[in-house]
Protein backbone atom coordinates (compact mmCIF):
# COMPACT_ATOMS: atom_id res chain seq x y z
CA UNK A 1 0.00 0.00 0.00
CA UNK A 2 1.01 3.63 -0.82
CA UNK A 3 0.56 6.78 0.61
CA UNK A 4 0.63 10.46 0.06
CA UNK A 5 3.13 11.87 1.45
CA UNK A 6 3.76 15.32 -0.56
CA UNK A 7 3.40 19.13 1.33
CA UNK A 8 1.32 21.65 1.11
CA UNK A 9 0.32 24.83 2.38
CA UNK A 10 -3.49 23.13 2.58
CA UNK A 11 -5.08 19.94 2.65
CA UNK A 12 -8.59 19.72 1.74
CA UNK A 13 -10.73 16.78 2.41
CA UNK A 14 -13.96 15.59 0.77
CA UNK A 15 -16.32 13.38 2.10
CA UNK A 16 -18.08 12.53 -1.01
CA UNK A 17 -22.03 12.04 -1.53
CA UNK A 18 -24.64 12.59 -4.68
CA UNK A 19 -25.97 15.66 -3.95
CA UNK A 20 -23.92 16.60 -1.40
CA UNK A 21 -20.02 16.65 -0.21
CA UNK A 22 -18.49 17.78 3.39
CA UNK A 23 -15.60 19.62 2.45
CA UNK A 24 -12.95 20.54 5.10
CA UNK A 25 -9.38 21.92 4.75
CA UNK A 26 -6.60 22.14 6.96
CA UNK A 27 -3.79 24.90 6.66
CA UNK A 28 0.06 23.14 7.25
CA UNK A 29 -0.23 23.60 11.17
CA UNK A 30 -3.01 21.32 11.21
CA UNK A 31 -6.04 24.59 11.82
CA UNK A 32 -9.23 23.70 10.37
CA UNK A 33 -9.40 27.11 8.01
CA UNK A 34 -13.00 25.52 6.21
CA UNK A 35 -15.27 22.98 7.24
CA UNK A 36 -18.73 22.68 5.50
CA UNK A 37 -21.38 21.34 3.56
CA UNK A 38 -22.10 22.12 0.14
CA UNK A 39 -24.15 20.74 -2.70
CA UNK A 40 -22.09 18.54 -5.66
CA UNK A 41 -22.10 21.47 -8.14
CA UNK A 42 -18.48 22.49 -9.36
CA UNK A 43 -19.10 26.16 -9.01
CA UNK A 44 -19.87 25.57 -5.35
CA UNK A 45 -16.74 23.47 -4.55
CA UNK A 46 -14.55 26.15 -6.45
CA UNK A 47 -16.14 28.97 -4.87
CA UNK A 48 -15.31 27.31 -1.31
CA UNK A 49 -11.71 26.56 -2.54
CA UNK A 50 -10.66 30.07 -4.16
CA UNK A 51 -9.14 31.45 -1.53
CA UNK A 52 -6.66 28.07 -0.79
CA UNK A 53 -6.69 26.94 -4.81
CA UNK A 54 -2.61 28.06 -4.18
CA UNK A 55 -0.56 24.63 -3.01
CA UNK A 56 -4.08 22.65 -2.74
CA UNK A 57 -4.40 19.20 -2.86
CA UNK A 58 -7.94 17.14 -2.76
CA UNK A 59 -8.46 14.19 -1.74
CA UNK A 60 -11.58 11.84 -1.31
CA UNK A 61 -12.59 8.03 -0.90
CA UNK A 62 -12.61 5.68 -3.64
CA UNK A 63 -16.96 5.74 -3.69
CA UNK A 64 -19.02 5.58 -7.09
CA UNK A 65 -18.87 9.41 -7.05
CA UNK A 66 -15.38 10.76 -7.27
CA UNK A 67 -15.34 10.73 -11.81
CA UNK A 68 -16.69 14.52 -11.78
CA UNK A 69 -14.18 15.90 -9.05
CA UNK A 70 -11.19 14.21 -10.33
CA UNK A 71 -12.08 15.71 -13.70
CA UNK A 72 -12.74 18.64 -12.38
CA UNK A 73 -9.54 19.46 -10.51
CA UNK A 74 -7.73 18.34 -13.72
CA UNK A 75 -8.93 20.57 -15.48
CA UNK A 76 -8.78 23.53 -13.30
CA UNK A 77 -5.04 22.66 -12.34
CA UNK A 78 -5.88 21.05 -8.98
CA UNK A 79 -3.64 18.21 -7.29
CA UNK A 80 -6.20 15.62 -6.63
CA UNK A 81 -5.81 12.30 -4.81
CA UNK A 82 -8.19 9.04 -4.37
CA UNK A 83 -7.94 6.88 -1.25
CA UNK A 84 -8.54 3.18 -0.80
CA UNK A 85 -11.74 3.01 1.13
CA UNK A 86 -11.04 -0.41 2.86
CA UNK A 87 -7.66 0.74 4.32
CA UNK A 88 -8.88 4.49 5.56
CA UNK A 89 -9.91 2.45 8.48
CA UNK A 90 -9.38 5.73 10.99
CA UNK A 91 -13.01 6.78 9.15
CA UNK A 92 -14.29 3.48 9.49
CA UNK A 93 -13.51 2.30 12.85
CA UNK A 94 -14.37 5.49 14.69
CA UNK A 95 -16.49 5.14 18.01
CA UNK A 96 -18.26 8.28 16.39
CA UNK A 97 -18.95 8.78 11.67
CA UNK A 98 -21.06 11.47 10.06
CA UNK A 99 -19.96 13.29 6.84
CA UNK A 100 -18.21 16.14 9.12
CA UNK A 101 -16.04 13.68 11.12
CA UNK A 102 -15.17 11.86 7.94
CA UNK A 103 -13.88 14.70 5.64
CA UNK A 104 -11.95 16.14 8.93
CA UNK A 105 -10.34 12.83 9.01
CA UNK A 106 -9.29 13.04 5.19
CA UNK A 107 -7.75 15.95 5.33
CA UNK A 108 -5.69 14.80 8.61
CA UNK A 109 -4.44 11.54 6.68
CA UNK A 110 -3.68 13.63 3.84
CA UNK A 111 -1.74 16.08 5.90
CA UNK A 112 0.08 13.52 7.86
CA UNK A 113 1.53 11.42 5.03
CA UNK A 114 -1.29 8.45 5.96
CA UNK A 115 -3.49 8.90 3.35
CA UNK A 116 -3.90 5.20 0.97
CA UNK A 117 -3.91 5.70 -2.05
CA UNK A 118 -6.15 4.10 -4.88
CA UNK A 119 -5.58 4.31 -8.78
CA UNK A 120 -7.71 7.14 -10.23
CA UNK A 121 -8.23 6.07 -13.43
CA UNK A 122 -7.86 8.44 -16.25
CA UNK A 123 -10.69 9.48 -18.30
CA UNK A 124 -9.55 8.69 -21.66
CA UNK A 125 -10.22 5.01 -21.38
CA UNK A 126 -12.72 5.04 -18.04
CA UNK A 127 -15.54 5.06 -20.18
CA UNK A 128 -14.93 2.14 -21.99
CA UNK A 129 -13.66 0.17 -19.22
CA UNK A 130 -17.11 0.63 -17.37
CA UNK A 131 -18.98 -0.06 -20.55
CA UNK A 132 -16.92 -3.58 -20.56
CA UNK A 133 -17.48 -3.91 -17.09
CA UNK A 134 -21.30 -3.43 -17.75
CA UNK A 135 -21.18 -5.83 -20.77
CA UNK A 136 -19.90 -8.32 -18.73
CA UNK A 137 -22.63 -8.02 -16.11
CA UNK A 138 -24.93 -8.43 -18.51
CA UNK A 139 -23.45 -11.62 -19.55
CA UNK A 140 -23.58 -12.84 -16.31
CA UNK A 141 -27.24 -12.30 -16.58
CA UNK A 142 -27.42 -14.10 -19.44
CA UNK A 143 -25.53 -17.02 -18.17
CA UNK A 144 -28.01 -16.80 -15.35
CA UNK A 145 -31.22 -17.37 -18.00
CA UNK A 146 -29.82 -20.39 -19.26
CA UNK A 147 -29.21 -21.96 -15.48
CA UNK A 148 -32.85 -21.57 -14.64
CA UNK A 149 -33.27 -23.15 -17.65
CA UNK A 150 -31.36 -26.24 -16.88
CA UNK A 151 -32.86 -25.89 -13.32
CA UNK A 152 -36.23 -25.79 -14.67
CA UNK A 153 -36.10 -29.27 -16.44
CA UNK A 154 -34.39 -30.93 -13.72
CA UNK A 155 -37.02 -29.54 -11.54
CA UNK A 156 -39.85 -31.79 -13.95
CA UNK A 157 -37.00 -34.18 -14.56
CA UNK A 158 -37.38 -34.31 -18.32
CA UNK A 159 -36.24 -37.61 -19.41
CA UNK A 160 -33.93 -36.30 -22.10
CA UNK A 161 -31.24 -33.85 -21.70
CA UNK A 162 -31.39 -30.54 -23.13
CA UNK A 163 -27.92 -30.47 -24.57
CA UNK A 164 -25.84 -27.49 -25.50
CA UNK A 165 -28.77 -24.69 -25.47
CA UNK A 166 -26.03 -22.32 -25.61
CA UNK A 167 -26.29 -22.66 -29.51
CA UNK A 168 -28.94 -20.78 -31.24
CA UNK A 169 -29.92 -23.62 -33.32
CA UNK A 170 -30.31 -26.27 -30.38
CA UNK A 171 -33.37 -23.84 -28.50
CA UNK A 172 -35.87 -24.45 -31.46
CA UNK A 173 -37.66 -27.65 -29.65
CA UNK A 174 -36.47 -26.62 -26.47
CA UNK A 175 -39.66 -25.34 -24.90
CA UNK A 176 -41.93 -28.05 -26.42
CA UNK A 177 -40.07 -30.11 -24.17
CA UNK A 178 -42.19 -29.02 -21.57
CA UNK A 179 -45.91 -30.06 -20.71
CA UNK A 180 -47.31 -27.60 -18.38
CA UNK A 181 -47.96 -24.51 -20.41
CA UNK A 182 -47.28 -21.94 -17.79
CA UNK A 183 -44.12 -23.42 -17.50
CA UNK A 184 -43.53 -23.43 -21.43
CA UNK A 185 -43.96 -20.17 -20.94
CA UNK A 186 -41.82 -19.68 -18.42
CA UNK A 187 -39.23 -20.93 -20.90
CA UNK A 188 -40.41 -19.22 -23.69
CA UNK A 189 -39.66 -16.04 -21.78
CA UNK A 190 -36.40 -17.12 -20.97
CA UNK A 191 -35.57 -17.61 -24.37
CA UNK A 192 -36.82 -14.31 -25.53
CA UNK A 193 -34.90 -12.57 -23.06
CA UNK A 194 -31.74 -14.26 -24.04
CA UNK A 195 -32.02 -13.66 -27.94
CA UNK A 196 -32.38 -10.16 -26.78
CA UNK A 197 -29.08 -9.98 -24.72
CA UNK A 198 -27.70 -12.04 -27.46
CA UNK A 199 -28.49 -8.99 -30.15
CA UNK A 200 -27.16 -6.26 -27.58
CA UNK A 201 -24.21 -8.04 -26.66
CA UNK A 202 -23.02 -8.91 -30.36
CA UNK A 203 -23.64 -4.99 -31.14
CA UNK A 204 -21.68 -3.72 -27.88
CA UNK A 205 -18.33 -6.27 -28.58
CA UNK A 206 -18.11 -4.98 -31.64
CA UNK A 207 -18.03 -1.28 -31.05
CA UNK A 208 -15.78 -1.73 -27.86
CA UNK A 209 -13.42 -3.84 -30.08
CA UNK A 210 -13.00 -1.54 -32.54
CA UNK A 211 -12.70 1.41 -29.20
CA UNK A 212 -9.73 -0.79 -27.98
CA UNK A 213 -8.37 -1.08 -31.06
CA UNK A 214 -7.78 2.75 -31.26
CA UNK A 215 -6.70 3.24 -27.42
CA UNK A 216 -3.64 0.28 -27.42
CA UNK A 217 -3.60 -1.95 -30.52
CA UNK A 218 0.15 -3.15 -29.52
CA UNK A 219 -1.10 -4.13 -25.93
CA UNK A 220 -4.35 -5.61 -27.10
CA UNK A 221 -2.41 -7.76 -29.88
CA UNK A 222 -0.12 -8.48 -27.17
CA UNK A 223 -2.47 -10.33 -24.73
CA UNK A 224 -4.51 -11.93 -27.27
CA UNK A 225 -1.50 -13.90 -28.39
CA UNK A 226 -1.56 -15.92 -25.22
CA UNK A 227 -3.66 -18.91 -26.15
CA UNK A 228 -7.24 -19.23 -24.98
CA UNK A 229 -7.47 -15.19 -24.57
CA UNK A 230 -9.96 -13.87 -26.91
CA UNK A 231 -11.33 -9.93 -27.63
CA UNK A 232 -13.25 -10.08 -24.73
CA UNK A 233 -10.74 -11.61 -22.23
CA UNK A 234 -8.11 -9.72 -24.48
CA UNK A 235 -10.13 -6.19 -23.71
CA UNK A 236 -10.96 -6.71 -19.73
CA UNK A 237 -6.98 -7.59 -19.16
CA UNK A 238 -5.99 -4.23 -21.19
CA UNK A 239 -8.69 -1.65 -19.07
CA UNK A 240 -8.51 -2.86 -16.36
CA UNK A 241 -4.64 -3.02 -16.33
CA UNK A 242 -4.14 0.35 -18.64
CA UNK A 243 -1.21 0.90 -18.04
CA UNK A 244 2.25 -1.40 -16.23
CA UNK A 245 4.23 1.13 -15.77
CA UNK A 246 2.19 1.96 -12.46
CA UNK A 247 3.57 -1.54 -10.88
CA UNK A 248 6.91 -1.42 -9.72
CA UNK A 249 6.69 -5.25 -9.45
CA UNK A 250 5.36 -8.27 -11.14
CA UNK A 251 4.76 -8.70 -7.11
CA UNK A 252 2.62 -5.62 -6.83
CA UNK A 253 0.55 -6.58 -9.50
CA UNK A 254 0.28 -9.93 -8.77
CA UNK A 255 -1.44 -8.72 -5.43
CA UNK A 256 -3.35 -6.27 -7.39
CA UNK A 257 -5.01 -9.15 -9.51
CA UNK A 258 -5.72 -10.75 -6.69
CA UNK A 259 -3.71 -13.91 -7.58
CA UNK A 260 -1.82 -13.98 -4.71
CA UNK A 261 -2.44 -15.06 -0.42
CA UNK A 262 -1.69 -12.19 1.93
CA UNK A 263 -0.51 -13.71 4.80
CA UNK A 264 -1.43 -12.49 8.17
CA UNK A 265 1.66 -12.81 10.52
CA UNK A 266 2.63 -11.47 14.35
CA UNK A 267 5.99 -12.71 16.46
CA UNK A 268 6.64 -14.99 14.13
CA UNK A 269 3.10 -16.78 14.10
CA UNK A 270 0.70 -16.96 11.22
CA UNK A 271 -2.61 -16.28 11.61
CA UNK A 272 -3.96 -17.19 8.30
CA UNK A 273 -4.86 -14.95 5.69
CA UNK A 274 -6.64 -11.59 4.73
CA UNK A 275 -7.44 -9.11 1.59
CA UNK A 276 -9.30 -11.30 -0.54
CA UNK A 277 -11.49 -8.29 -1.38
CA UNK A 278 -8.56 -5.70 -2.16
CA UNK A 279 -7.83 -5.93 -5.25
CA UNK A 280 -8.98 -5.97 -8.89
CA UNK A 281 -12.06 -8.51 -9.01
CA UNK A 282 -12.45 -8.01 -12.83
CA UNK A 283 -8.82 -9.17 -13.18
CA UNK A 284 -9.17 -12.01 -10.76
CA UNK A 285 -12.00 -13.51 -12.99
CA UNK A 286 -9.69 -13.11 -16.27
CA UNK A 287 -6.83 -14.60 -15.47
CA UNK A 288 -8.91 -17.77 -14.25
CA UNK A 289 -11.11 -17.79 -17.17
CA UNK A 290 -7.65 -17.42 -19.60
CA UNK A 291 -6.24 -20.54 -18.14
CA UNK A 292 -9.29 -22.49 -18.69
CA UNK A 293 -9.27 -21.42 -21.70
CA UNK A 294 -5.82 -22.47 -22.39
CA UNK A 295 -6.10 -25.85 -21.28
CA UNK A 296 -8.49 -26.74 -24.18
CA UNK A 297 -6.80 -28.50 -27.03
CA UNK A 298 -3.53 -27.67 -25.61
CA UNK A 299 -1.73 -30.98 -24.89
CA UNK A 300 1.39 -29.49 -23.32
CA UNK A 301 -0.27 -27.09 -20.76
CA UNK A 302 -2.48 -29.85 -19.63
CA UNK A 303 0.29 -32.06 -18.87
CA UNK A 304 1.81 -29.17 -16.30
CA UNK A 305 -1.72 -29.06 -15.11
CA UNK A 306 -1.73 -32.73 -14.13
CA UNK A 307 1.80 -32.29 -12.70
CA UNK A 308 0.95 -29.56 -10.71
CA UNK A 309 -2.62 -31.46 -9.67
CA UNK A 310 -0.71 -34.37 -8.50
CA UNK A 311 1.60 -32.28 -5.76
CA UNK A 312 -1.40 -29.53 -5.05
CA UNK A 313 -4.56 -30.70 -6.01
CA UNK A 314 -6.68 -29.43 -8.95
CA UNK A 315 -7.67 -26.23 -7.24
CA UNK A 316 -4.40 -24.92 -6.07
CA UNK A 317 -2.63 -25.95 -9.45
CA UNK A 318 -5.41 -23.52 -11.26
CA UNK A 319 -4.89 -21.11 -9.27
CA UNK A 320 -0.53 -21.40 -9.36
CA UNK A 321 -0.90 -21.62 -13.29
CA UNK A 322 -3.26 -17.98 -12.99
CA UNK A 323 -0.47 -16.51 -10.80
CA UNK A 324 2.11 -17.50 -13.47
CA UNK A 325 0.23 -16.20 -16.09
CA UNK A 326 -0.63 -12.73 -13.92
CA UNK A 327 3.66 -12.75 -14.03
CA UNK A 328 3.74 -13.58 -17.41
CA UNK A 329 1.35 -10.74 -18.55
CA UNK A 330 3.58 -8.33 -16.48
CA UNK A 331 6.38 -8.85 -18.08
CA UNK A 332 4.76 -9.44 -21.73
CA UNK A 333 3.58 -5.59 -21.20
CA UNK A 334 6.40 -4.52 -19.66
CA UNK A 335 8.91 -5.69 -22.57
CA UNK A 336 6.47 -5.74 -25.24
CA UNK A 337 7.10 -9.42 -26.39
CA UNK A 338 4.56 -12.30 -27.32
CA UNK A 339 3.55 -14.57 -25.17
CA UNK A 340 6.17 -17.83 -24.98
CA UNK A 341 3.88 -20.97 -24.03
CA UNK A 342 7.58 -22.42 -23.55
CA UNK A 343 8.96 -20.24 -21.20
CA UNK A 344 5.55 -20.27 -19.42
CA UNK A 345 4.98 -24.10 -19.04
CA UNK A 346 8.89 -24.25 -18.32
CA UNK A 347 9.73 -26.56 -21.08
CA UNK A 348 12.75 -27.25 -22.36
CA UNK A 349 14.08 -25.83 -25.84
Amino acid sequence: MKFYTKQHPYYCGVDLHADAMYVCILDATGEVVVHQNIPTRPKAFLRLIKPYRAGLVVGCECMFTWYWLADLCADEGIDFVLGHALYMRAIHSGKAKNDKIDSHKIAVLLRGGSFPLAYAYPRKMRAARDLLRRRNHLARKRAELFSHIQNTATQYNLPEPLGCIAKPNARAELPAKFRNPLVRAMVELDLATIEHYDDLLGILERDLEKVATGHNPVNLALLKSIPGVGRILGMVMLYEIEDIARFAREQDFSSYCRLVRPEKQSNGKSYGHSGKKIGNAHLRWAFGEAVVLMLKGNPPAQATLQRLASKHGKGKALAILAHRLGRAVYYMLKNQVPFDQKRFLRLST
